[in-house]
C-alpha cells in the first residue's frame, strides 16, 4: 500500500430531514456520533492525514471533529455545490496537494468498518487503478449511483439516480460514494468537473468518466455487507441501523462467551467491554464506556452508563453512572448509583437506595430506603434503613465519614459535616449532628408522653375513636369462668 493516504470525510450536509437542532452527523449510532464512527473506520484503514468538510452546523461538527483528534483539518464548504464541489474545498484546505492515495468517505455511514475501508485500499493498490469504488448490490437501488460497466465488465461511469436512462436504472450494482482515487490523478480531475447535470451541481462521481477517457483503469471493490454503505438522513433510518449495529454488537459479545439471555431486549454500546461469562438479563442497556467483569451478573432492567462492575457482582433493576461497583459486591433492586459512587469487594446497596459521590469500603452494606451523598463508609459498615446523609446546607455540600464495623440505627439522618467513628452504634431515629467517638453508642432520646382519650376527644366520628372506644368497653368487661358464669 502506499505510504501517504489522505482520508477526506464528507460532513458537510444539512440533514434538515432529522427535523433536529443538532447537526445529523452528531447523532448517535451505538453509542457513537455517525462523524466519530467515520473518524474511526479511516483511523482503522491506517490514514496518515485526514480532512473533514464541514458546513451546516460547522461549529457543532467542528467542535466534535477537534474533540476526537485535533489534528484533523478542517474545510468549510460554505455553498453545497455538490460532492465534487466539497472534495476540492478538501483539498484546498491541505497545506500541500495530497500524494499517494486519496480515501474519500462520509460521516453519515455509521455502520462502515475500518476493516473494509483498508480492504478496499489493498484493492486498489493491488490492481494499480487510479480510482477504486467500493459497491454493493441491492435488491431496491432506487436513489442511489449506478455502476455501468462495459460487456467486458470494466466499469466505465457512475450514473446518478436523476440523470440514469431506463436502462441504466435497472442495474442493481450502487456506488456507495466511497472512493479510493490516486491522488495526483483526483487533484487534477476535479478541478475540471462541470456542472453538466440535473442538479447544476459538481458531481465527484464524473471523475470515473475523465479516467476511463484518459485510459486510465477504474474498478468497483463490491461489498457483500451492504449495511455498511447504508447512510442516515432521518431518525427512522438512524434507528433502523441502531438496532442493526446492535444486533451485531449482542452476536459479537456472544461468541465472546458472554451470555446475553434476550439479545432483543439488550442494549450495548460500541465501546462497552465484556468479559466471558458475563451474564445479562433481559431489558439490559450497558452504555458509554461501562465494563464488566467475569462472572457478573447484570440485570433484568438495569442500565449502567460509564460503570465498571467487578468480577461476580450482582446489579439488579438498577440505574448507574460514571460508577466503580466491586467485586462481589451486590447492588438493587431498584437502586440508583450517582456519579463518584465507589462500592467495595463484598458490599451491598440495595433497595431502593441512593448514592452520590459516595465510597463504600468493602464488605459495607446500606441495604434499604436510603440515601447517601458526600459520604464515606468505612468497611463492614452497616447502615440501617430509613438512613438520610444531609449533604447540602442549603449553600455548600459537606462530607459524613462512617468508621470501620459502625452500626447505625434505623431512621438515623447525619447532618453533615459529621463522622461516626470506628466501631460506633447509633439509635433508632436518631439525628447525629456531633462526632460520634469509636465505640461509642449514640442516642438522642426524650420522654415519650401518652395523651389519654386524645382520639376519642378530637377525633369522635372516625373509625379510629371508635376503634379505640371499642377497645375500652372489651377491657372493662369482666372476664368469666369457664363455665362462662
Amino acid at each position: 500500500m502506499s505510504s501517504q493516504i489522505t482520508a477526506i470525510v464528507l460532513a458537510a450536509g444539512a440533514g434538515t430531514r432529522m427535523r433536529s437542532a443538532q447537526a445529523k452527523v452528531l447523532h448517535e449510532v451505538g453509542g457513537r456520533s455517525m462523524i466519530e464512527h467515520a473518524l474511526r473506520a479511516v483511523v482503522g484503514a491506517g490514514v496518515t492525514q485526514t480532512v473533514t468538510v464541514v458546513g451546516h452546523d460547522r461549529d457543532q461538527v467542528s467542535s466534535a471533529v477537534t474533540a476526537f483528534n485535533p489534528d484533523i483539518v478542517h474545510a468549510f464548504q460554505e455553498e453545497q455545490n455538490g460532492t465534487g464541489h466539497a472534495v476540492q474545498i478538501a483539498l484546498d484546505a491541505l497545506d500541500t496537494p495530497p500524494t499517494g492515495t486519496v480515501l474519500i468517505t462520509y460521516a453519515d455511514v455509521p455502520l462502515l468498518t475500518g476493516q473494509t475501508l483498508a480492504e478496499l485500499l489493498i484493492d486498489h493498490h493491488a490492481a494499480e487503478r487510479s480510482v477504486t469504488i467500493l459497491s454493493a448490490e441491492v435488491d431496491d437501488p432506487s436513489g442511489y449511483g449506478r455502476i455501468i460497466r462495459d460487456a467486458d465488465g470494466a466499469v466505465t461511469a457512475i450514473r446518478e439516480h436523476k440523470d440514469a436512462s431506463d436502462d441504466e436504472l435497472k442495474v442493481r450494482e450502487i456506488n456507495s460514494g466511497i472512493l479510493a482515487v490516486d491522488a495526483a490523478f483526483l487533484t487534477d480531475a476535479v478541478a475540471r468537473l462541470a456542472p453538466d447535470n440535473a442538479q447544476g451541481e459538481l458531481y465527484l462521481t464524473d471523475i470515473i468518466s475523465t479516467a476511463v477517457s484518459n485510459g486510465l483503469p477504474v474498478g468497483a471493490h463490491v461489498l457483500e455487507d451492504v449495511w455498511q454503505t447504508e447512510g442516515v438522513n432521518d431518525r427512522v433510518q438512524l434507528a433502523r441501523l441502531g438496532r442493526e449495529l446492535n444486533r451485531r454488537l449482542t452476536e459479537h459479545w456472544m461468541v465472546e462467551g458472554v451470555t446475553i439471555v434476550d439479545p432483543d431486549t439488550t442494549w450495548i454500546d460500541s465501546a462497552v467491554e465484556l468479559a466471558p461469562d458475563v451474564t445479562v438479563l433481559p431489558g439490559t442497556q450497558l452504555l458509554g464506556a461501562t465494563v464488566v467483569a467475569g462472572g457478573a451478573t447484570v440485570g433484568p432492567d438495569t442500565t449502567l452508563r460509564n460503570v465498571e462492575v467487578g468480577a461476580d457482582a450482582t446489579v439488579i433493576r438498577t440505574h448507574g453512572s460514571d460508577a466503580v461497583i466491586g467485586r462481589k459486591a451486590t447492588v438493587g433492586p431498584y437502586a440508583y448509583l450517582r456519579p463518584g459512587t465507589e462500592l467495595g469487594t463484598g458490599g451491598k446497596i440495595g433497595t431502593f437506595v441512593e448514592t452520590k459521590n459516595a465510597v463504600i469500603g468493602a464488605g459495607a452494606k446500606v441495604p434499604h430506603l436510603s440515601y447517601v451523598g458526600d459520604a464515606e463508609i468505612g468497611e463492614g459498615a452497616n447502615i440501617g434503613a430509613g438512613t438520610i446523609f444531609a449533604n447540602y446546607d442549603g449553600v455548600n455540600k459537606h462530607r459524613t465519614t462512617v468508621g470501620k464495623h459502625a452500626r447505625t440505627g434505623s431512621d438515623n439522618t447525619f447532618v453533615a459535616p459529621v463522622t461516626i467513628g470506628d466501631g460506633a452504634f447509633t439509635g433508632a431515629g436518631t439525628t447525629i449532628r456531633k462526632d460520634v467517638p469509636a465505640g461509642a453508642l449514640a442516642v438522642e432520646v426524650t420522654e415519650q408522653r401518652n395523651i389519654a382519650g386524645w382520639v376519642q376527644s378530637k377525633r369522635p366520628d372516625t373509625t379510629s375513636a371508635q376503634a379505640a372506644r371499642n377497645a375500652e368497653t372489651d377491657s372493662s368487661e369482666p372476664e368469666g369462668d369457664a363455665t362462662g358464669e
